[in-house]
């Protein structure tokens, strides 16, 4: 199954003081690193927020337009980057069928991920049977590509153990959710928007993930409960100074 990410890192941290929480670190690794891992097998990665000027070799960066417009406008912002990339080289192909939204705060998202990933997988491989079968039936039709959104819906979402859906850590069907980004462009309503209501049209099935796995970081009580650190490391050896926490 092949996929596209988008990782969001440009939200304002107000109640971190500002500070990024693409920066903050959790077991020797910033949570930035830490989500760029957890996409590892992503055919093509964009990170919307400010430059962190060390992102690795061929990783995308944008920003969303105005700047601080919310993570619908943020998902907007990466499909449109992730287009434009597919489009102006003979050699990147079309998009991936799936794209995955992983919001930079959750320090455990890769447990996350493998596990939507997974559902998605199976999904998609009940559905191609079916289809293959039904066609059997039917004219001994072959059967379709075992990795394309419409067979399945529209691809997953997270929910935490304690039922709390997370629509930043899901893995969407790349041309439903254009459509919706590009309707909700035409209204003049991405700016600030809901995420929901941007999935709103989409067909997604709701996947519980492992504890903890979408737990994030929004204040320094929850970075402190996560074993987050405020200690910011610089792209080169050593570390930045020590910051509130």
């Amino acid at each position: 199954m092949e996929f596209d990410a988008i990782i969001l890192a440009g939200g304002r941290s107000a109640r971190l003081g500002g500070v990024p929480k693409s920066r903050l670190t959790y077991d020797g690794a910033t949570l930035l690193e830490r989500s760029l891992r957890a996409a590892g097998g992503a055919r093509r990665v964009v990170v919307v927020g400010p430059d962190p000027g060390d992102l690795p070799a061929g990783t995308l960066n944008c920003r969303e337009d105005p700047a601080f417009a919310g993570p619908a406008a943020a998902i907007a912002a990466g499909l449109n980057a992730l287009a434009a990339e597919h489009a102006g080289r003979s050699d990147a192909g079309a998009p991936a069928p799936f794209t995955l939204v992983l919001a930079c705060d959750m320090p455990r998202s890769a447990a996350a991920v493998r596990a939507l990933a997974g559902t998605l997988a199976e999904m998609l491989a009940e559905a191609v049977t079916e289809t293959a079968t039904e066609n059997l039936a039917e004219a001994g039709d072959a059967a379709p590509a075992a990795d394309q959104p419409g067979q399945a819906g529209d691809g997953v979402m997270a929910v935490s153990a304690d039922g709390r859906k997370q629509p930043l850590a899901g893995l969407y069907g790349t041309a439903a959710l254009q459509r919706s980004a590009a309707d909700a462009a035409r209204a003049g309503s991405l700016e600030n928007a809901s995420v929901f209501a941007l999935l709103a049209r989409l067909d997604v099935r709701e996947v519980r993930v492992p504890p903890g796995s979408t737990d994030d970081v929004d204040t320094w009580d929850d970075a402190s409960a996560l074993g987050v650190s405020g200690r910011i490391s610089d792209p080169g050896p050593g570390s930045g100074p020590e910051l509130p926490s």
